[in-house]
């Protein structure tokens, strides 16, 4: 039995979703793109939610600072998690968010995460469903946290 190949160049940001072996077709579909690729600024959050910087700005109103970036860390959290909501019910589902380190010539960083199963030690909106996402909301959005938490 003889084989012959052929080879498609598949475009960028699409994936084979199926082959139909009669007729040969291909067809193909948007590859799924993770949080991490698509969130990467406040400006990405905000689209994420089809939210206007010029609506955000004016439902934040005579806000103070920390509670504008309350509502941002809200929204990043929402964004990143991608519909994971922590079930507080479930003592075995651990919940991740980030740590920060405050002093020294360095000032204010990221530091690491923390996770807890049914205790909690932070807000159940601020929190992620994995160590990967406490990482990178905390040094992609250093910036959100400190005005959250630091008093100026």
């Amino acid at each position: 039995m003889k084989q012959k190949t052929l080879q498609i160049e598949i475009p960028n940001g699409y994936e084979i979703d199926s082959i139909d072996k009669q007729s040969g077709e291909v067809k193909l579909k948007e590859k799924p793109v993770t949080a991490l690729i698509r969130i990467k600024t406040v400006a990405d959050v905000l689209n994420d939610h089809s939210i206007t910087q010029e609506q955000f700005d004016t439902s934040c109103k005579g806000l103070e600072p920390d509670e504008v970036a309350y509502r941002l860390l809200k929204l990043i959290a929402k964004s990143l998690n991608e519909g994971w909501t922590p079930d507080w019910d479930d003592e075995d589902q651990y919940k991740y968010y980030p740590w920060f380190y405050l002093g020294g010539s360095s000032g204010f960083r990221f530091d690491d995460y923390g996770s807890w199963g049914a205790r909690s030690a932070v807000g159940s909106r601020l929190c992620f469903k994995n160590n990967e996402l406490a990482t990178y909301a905390g040094n992609q959005f250093s910036d959100v946290y400190k005005q959250f938490m630091i008093i100026k």
